[in-house]
């Protein structure tokens, strides 16, 4: 009974920790090809989570804060997808920074594996973006949900450099922990609700992701007739939010983590 229990029970935080680490360098050490094909899948899953969100925020009257909360629980389907049924995501790639601090893996396995999963993810959120066009989703509601899009891709565009960081950096803060909890869960259920609150916090209150916004922008911007979403806008978003979701993944969890359990580890073992 004793045993039972012990294993259902969630992994103990420096548990989660040294697992982290281990797949950090199972992830700095992938080849190539399964990197970018996983990278590819990441950016079509989080940008059907992000299509997810607009349709179901069109034309809502419920009040800001439940219809932005609804949206956030429909958007948790992307990073679902990502860590049950399987791909690579850069900001949850982030993580891999904790083996970096502990010397198992250089800083360009690192900077190899951020590339090619951030690049394999923006081709995911583009080829997405051509697939809801040619099937016309924009066109759902009444033209509705393609005007929420708009609206979506000129508010993240307007955002200045301080602002799309800062939010950056509170989002992956949130994204990373989620992942951090998921890792700590034994079943599919257990995933799903370590996943569903952080998710849908970040979400909620505003806070921006990089790869969801190569969704979110360039949909709004092939719908936008009217030339209403600044090129340049967008371009600012995805570099400050890219940046800000560097900072909070890899100092804000990964770095946060390796000082509390894994820092003498190391030293211990030699």
């Amino acid at each position: 009974m004793t045993q039972r229990l012990s294993f259902a029970d969630a992994r103990p935080p420096r548990e989660i920790a040294r697992k982290v680490e281990d797949l950090g360098v199972t992830k700095a050490r992938s080849d190539t090809l399964t990197l970018l094909v996983l990278a590819v899948l990441a950016g079509a899953f989080i940008s059907l989570g992000a299509l997810f969100f607009t349709a179901v925020v069109t034309e809502s009257d419920i009040g800001f804060g439940v219809n932005r909360l609804l949206g956030g629980v429909c958007f948790c389907v992307g990073l679902i997808l990502v860590v049950v049924a399987g791909a690579e995501l850069f900001t949850g790639n982030n993580l891999v920074a904790i083996a970096w601090a502990s010397g198992r893996i250089t800083t360009q396995e690192v900077v190899r594996n951020w590339l090619i999963v951030y690049v394999g993810n923006v081709i995911g959120c583009l080829g997405t973006v051509l697939l809801v066009m040619w099937g016309n989703i924009g066109d759902l509601g009444g033209g509705g949900v393609g005007e929420t899009a708009i609206g979506i891709a000129g508010a993240k565009a307007s955002l200045t450099v301080s602002e799309a960081f800062a939010r950056g950096v509170l989002c992956n803060a949130l994204v990373c922990l989620a992942i951090w909890l998921a890792m700590g869960g034994r079943t599919v259920t257990d995933k799903i609700l370590a996943i569903l609150f952080p998710i849908a916090a970040f979400v909620t209150v505003g806070f921006e992701h990089s790869i969801a916004n190569w969704f979110f922008l360039p949909f709004g911007i092939v719908l936008d007739a009217q030339g209403t979403v600044p090129i340049a806008g967008a371009a600012k978003n995805i570099a400050s939010v890219t940046a800000g979701n560097i900072l909070g993944g890899t100092l804000l969890v990964a770095g946060v983590y390796w000082v509390a359990y894994l820092r003498n580890e190391r030293k211990l073992a030699a």
